[in-house]
Order: structure tokens, then C-alpha cells, then sequence
């Protein structure tokens, strides 16, 4: 899987991402980021976007591997294989959404 095909899933599922509220961004690292702007309704799956108020930090492989559903995000958070700056109560939430 590459991260055009975890932003193909992601847009398939954007759904999934109401009731968010919030903008977070994916920083993967080498200038590359998936936001999700759960603010919308439909949510919006992109490339790029405003300040969020959550960045996830994880590698490009490591999300792969959460959209594989083969990393929970939980034990990603907790290895340090997934950090979070900003609101974490929005991470959680989206944990919960990720995991359906």
C-alpha cells in the first residue's frame, strides 16, 4: 500500500470521520502530510491544508501499516512509533474512528 492508496481509503471512508470537529494533519516526514478536515461534513481528505489543530506524527511505513489495520494506533502512540502535538482528546477520538 503507498500513501496515495491510504488517501484513496481515506476519502473512500471519509465518512467515518464525522463528529471529528477538528483539522489534523498526518505529518509523515519529508515535506509529506494527509490532513483530514473533520470541521466539513462530508470530511475532506487532502495533501495540504491550514493549521490543524492535532498533528500525528508517524512514518510514511507506520501508517501504512494503521491503514493495514496491522499497527492499532494505541500500541503505535505507546511505542513512540506515533506522536502527538497539540489536542490529544481529538486524537483519541480519531484513534476510535480509525479502529472501526
Amino acid at each position: 500500500m503507498t500513501i496515495d492508496q491510504i488517501e484513496a481509503q481515506m476519502k473512500a471512508r471519509a465518512m467515518n470521520f464525522v463528529g471529528l470537529g477538528a483539522l489534523v494533519k498526518f505529518d509523515l516526514g519529508g515535506g509529506e502530510a494527509l490532513f483530514i478536515d473533520g470541521r466539513k461534513t462530508p470530511p475532506t481528505i487532502a495533501r495540504e491544508g491550514a493549521t490543524p489543530d492535532t498533528t500525528l506524527t508517524i512514518s510514511s511505513d507506520n501508517l501504512i501499516k494503521l491503514a493495514e489495520g496491522k499497527l492499532a494506533p494505541t500500541l503505535a502512540f505507546m511505542t513512540g512509533k506515533l506522536k502527538v502535538s497539540g489536542n490529544m482528546g481529538i486524537a483519541m477520538k480519531l484513534s476510535n474512528m480509525l479502529e472501526d
